[in-house]
């Protein structure tokens, strides 16, 4: 497949990683963050009117709030307690004083606009309990300038920053481009409009009561502000990924859910679209045209094959990504240019210019090698190492995420669902009731899920398994999904998975 050209300017040492799977997959960015990202990008565009519309293909440029009133107030106000409790009559104006002598990433700052908002402290002091309990990720170690709260509405949304005194700079850690690309898979999804249509009724208009409980925390007229982020880059067109992952969201958002409750279905669903995007833009690179699979294990009370098979499934899947761009480096040795390069009168220097032209290689100067071969065998290697620090990692740590890959009860990572996630997948592919093998089947074509033995078709007839194992595999699942309420069995024979919200009448 051919690839949309790359931008003009490259910051990174070298074009690889970013070639394959677009600029960036980031391990250290978690799906939640992934979507709180792109919920950034999306209202800066659609305040400027160009929400999901790309004039010229990987020209994003957006900008994001900082909303440091609203920052300082949540997550780095460690004396708010304290004051509520220690004092009275006097709490705003004590609070005030000191909120206003060192409040971080800000000059002159003045919180007293609170004062004239909130009838007393105490209830000021009650709302601010309440929106921290809304923290994207519960408890965690991250500083205070890279915690979010829920997104009820645009007055939630801002950008991850470091906070060094009174300056802020953008950082890249924890919004590191992985909800830009996101954005872009969703802007070039036959389901667009309608996906827009839907968040801009639900999130950015600013409706909800939450969202203009945030805004009541926050001076009025606070602008977007700083430079432009720009440099995101997705490599390709159009994909079926993109279409298969907007009509998940949309399969969810015709659920009527309220939002807080349909966002951690979006999350696991998204990194599993994330995560099938890595691979078969890997298996692509390798020229495996075979389907991507996971082999699933409904776990059991004790160990069966179906473990071992779920775990052999995850590692090999594990080391596409790697073997990708090997190849990916290493297969210009197949090429036309390659043999020019061989067989000119300086076969170093002109393996030298081909690498730099090929993969943008910016330390080509550090080289130890002295033959061509020699340089791009030395440069794969650069390569492959670079390619260990994060995005090789994206496969296990997102898979743990979404509660795909697990270590339960063995030692070994594996393919085993949580609850959550298949909650997540009746809801995106369930539109009232559906019977369980053709449901089954649906995972089976849409994300590669081998769960039963009609799935299992390839590694029955290679004697890997027993058609029984994959069998009893299937009826786990159908017990599981039982005591979720998401499955009633009519008859021996005839089994439905249920979404249960048009169940109860509310789609």
């Amino acid at each position: 497949m051919n690839r949309l050209p790359h931008p003009n300017r490259i910051d990174s040492s070298m074009w690889v990683d970013e070639a394959i799977w677009g600029h960036r997959l980031y391990d250290e960015q978690t799906p939640w963050l992934c979507i709180m990202e792109f919920l950034n990008v999306l209202q800066s565009e659609y305040g400027g009117g160009r929400a999901f519309k790309e004039e010229k293909y990987n020209s994003l440029q957006y900008t994001a709030y900082p909303r440091m009133y609203l920052r300082n107030i949540l997550f780095n106000n460690p004396r708010m307690g304290i004051i509520d409790k220690g004092f009275q009559n006097t709490q705003w104006d004590i609070w005030i004083e000191e909120m206003n002598k060192n409040p971080g990433g800000m000059k002159g700052a003045d919180f007293s606009y609170l004062k004239k908002r909130f009838a007393n402290f105490n209830d000021f002091v009650e709302i601010v309990n309440f929106l921290r309990s809304t923290t994207i990720e519960g408890e965690n170690n991250k500083r205070w300038s890279s915690q979010f709260i829920f997104p009820y509405g645009p007055d939630c949304l801002y950008e991850d920053l470091r906070v060094t005194g009174n300056n802020i700079s953008n950082d890249r850690r924890f919004f590191g481009r992985t909800g830009e690309l996101l954005y872009l898979m969703l802007s070039r999804s036959k389901n667009k409009e309608m996906i827009l249509d839907y968040l801009s009724k639900k999130i950015l208009n600013g409706r909800s009561p939450f969202n203009r409980l945030v805004a009541q925390l926050q001076p009025d007229g606070e602008e977007l502000v700083g430079e432009k982020r720009q440099g995101g880059y997705l490599p390709y067109e159009k994909l079926k990924e993109y279409d298969l992952l907007s009509e998940d969201w949309l399969n969810l958002f015709k659920c009527n859910m309220p939002n807080y409750d349909v966002f951690p279905h979006l999350v696991n669903i998204t990194g599993l679209h994330m995560i099938n995007y890595l691979l078969n833009r890997s298996k692509e690179i390798l020229k495996d045209s075979n389907q991507t699979s996971f082999i699933l294990e409904i776990i059991a009370p004790q160990k069966t094959i179906i473990r071992d098979l779920a775990s052999d499934s995850y590692s090999q899947n594990n080391n596409f990504s790697r073997q990708a761009v090997e190849e990916y480096v290493l297969g210009i040795k197949n090429t036309e240019k390659w043999n020019e390069v061989i067989t000119s009168d300086a076969p170093y220097e002109s393996a030298r210019d081909l690498i730099i032209k090929e993969f943008s290689w910016k330390d080509d100067d550090k080289a130890n090698a002295t033959t061509a071969e020699g340089l791009l065998n030395e440069f794969s290697k650069k390569v492959t190492a670079r390619h260990k620090q994060h995005v090789q990692n994206f496969h296990r740590v997102w898979g743990k995420e979404i509660g795909l890959v697990s270590k339960r009860s063995s030692r070994r990572l594996r393919y085993a669902p949580t609850d959550s996630l298949l909650k997540a997948l009746v809801l995106s592919n369930v539109e009232s009731k559906m019977e369980f093998q053709e449901f089954l089947e649906i995972l089976f074509n849409k994300y590669g899920f081998i769960i039963g033995d009609r799935q299992a078709g390839k590694l029955l007839e290679a004697g890997q398994a027993d058609m029984e194992s994959f069998s009893e595999n299937a009826v786990r699942l159908e017990e599981r999904l039982s005591s979720m309420g998401l499955l009633k069995r009519l008859s021996d024979a005839c089994a439905y998975v249920e979404n249960p919200f048009v169940k109860a009448g509310i789609r």
